[in-house]
């Protein structure tokens, strides 16, 4: 074996890990975050410790024949802690530092007895990828092996569990994340009951080692991506719903700032479009341009068609929105004419001024949009006196 599985597994894991870095260098004291490092960097750190390759590579340079195996199994149930107290942490309650430090002790004494049990066995023929069926029958390395799938078992199984409890409670991104967490756990009991089958075969005189070396990498290898998706989700589900909101908003506003496209173009009141933005960059960008253009109109805004507008939307609808909206796009069409108009170039006389203070919030440009693009239907203003044009709606 190459230990393809074993680097892929440990690049998925420390590439979560670099994600939620950030988060813990800001928020260090947080003891969650400290528990979901913990559990992604010993993660990783059990797949590289066991891949083919590293094993041979500890061995030779430590002189030790299979001293990698300990370091992997140390290593494992370090996981195995780290996974524990991020239940507990989870769980919450009165007592959360208590409970987490005695799964912290249970875990440490499970090393020291890993430790104990290597030194006082005999495995002098290194075995890369089958230690576990090969030395199941040895003295104290069997104890060994046990000892940390057991261990291990417990751990992906209380993690299982829990995930899957708490994501009934819940909803959105983290109920997602806490189904792959889950899900991933359940694949970690996979691994540790198949090893379990191929050692107890081993004991009972059959060789089942294809089991441990093939199946087993291959369940490890899938619990650890759903894990790391699994953690990601939480965090990557709120910016996602985000950026579609941003987008939907973005692509809503569309009508109205075509509508004042020449004005800003002739004017020169766009700003320049940002290259590779995020959907809420794009969004604050076109907010800017349609302020900038609807400041510009301030002085051809007609308030008595705005106020007219308004009340004749109101009375049909009896939506305030929609008639405040509908009065903003009717003058808003209003001043663009006046203003483009050579022949009229200065601001009309009279009802004049700013048609509304302060200018359209966001709803209401999004509002004024779907007017604009007839996504809404309103009535038509009243007709205006001295020949005026009431722009209606666009």
């Amino acid at each position: 074996m190459n230990g393809l599985i074993n680097y892929v597994s440990c690049a998925a894991l420390w590439l979560g890990l670099a994600v939620r870095a950030p988060d813990l260098l800001r928020h260090r004291h947080d003891p969650y975050l400290r528990a979901i490092c913990a559990v992604l960097g010993l993660a990783g750190l059990c797949f590289l410790l066991g891949a083919p390759p590293t094993v041979g590579a500890v061995n030779r340079l430590s002189g030790v024949p299979n001293l990698a195996a300990p370091l992997t199994y140390a290593a494992i149930t370090g996981y195995c802690a780290a996974s524990q107290v991020l239940v507990v942490h989870w769980r919450g309650g009165p007592r959360v530092r208590r409970t987490a430090r005695r799964w912290t002790l249970a875990y440490a004494a499970v090393v020291l007895g890993i430790v104990v049990a290597f030194v006082l066995g005999d495995a002098p023929v290194e075995r890369r990828t089958d230690l576990d069926t090969y030395y199941a029958t040895t003295p104290f390395i069997a104890e060994m092996i046990v000892l940390y799938l057991l261990a291990h078992l417990t751990a992906v199984t209380v993690t299982t569990v829990s995930a899957l409890r708490w994501a009934r409670q819940v909803r959105g991104g983290l109920r997602a994340g806490l189904l792959l967490l889950g899900a991933g756990s359940l694949c970690g009991a996979g691994y540790s009951l198949v090893k379990l089958v191929a050692v107890g075969a081993r004991w009972s005189g059959h060789d089942w080692s294809a089991l441990g070396t093939t199946v087993s990498p291959a369940a490890a290898g899938l619990g650890a991506l759903l894990v790391v998706v699994g953690v990601l989700v939480p965090l990557v589900a709120p910016r996602v719903a985000e950026w579609r909101r941003a987008g939907r908003a973005y692509a809503r506003l569309g009508p109205l700032e075509r509508a004042l496209d020449d004005l800003l173009v002739r004017r020169a009141l766009r700003l320049p479009r940002p290259r590779f933005a995020s959907p809420a960059t794009l969004l604050m960008w076109r907010r800017t341009s349609i302020h900038n253009a609807l400041g510009h109109l301030d002085a051809y805004g007609d308030r008595d068609l705005y106020d007219r507008t308004r009340a004749d939307t109101l009375a049909a609808t009896g939506d305030p929105g929609l008639a405040g909206a509908s009065a903003w796009a009717a003058v808003i069409v209003d001043a663009l004419r006046r203003e483009a108009d050579p022949a009229r170039r200065s601001p009309p006389a009279s009802g004049t001024g700013r048609p509304l203070a302060p200018s359209p919030d966001a709803a209401t440009l999004a509002r004024i949009a779907d007017v604009l693009a007839g996504a809404v239907r309103v009535p038509a203003a009243s007709a205006v006196p001295s020949g005026r044009t009431t722009a209606g709606t666009a």
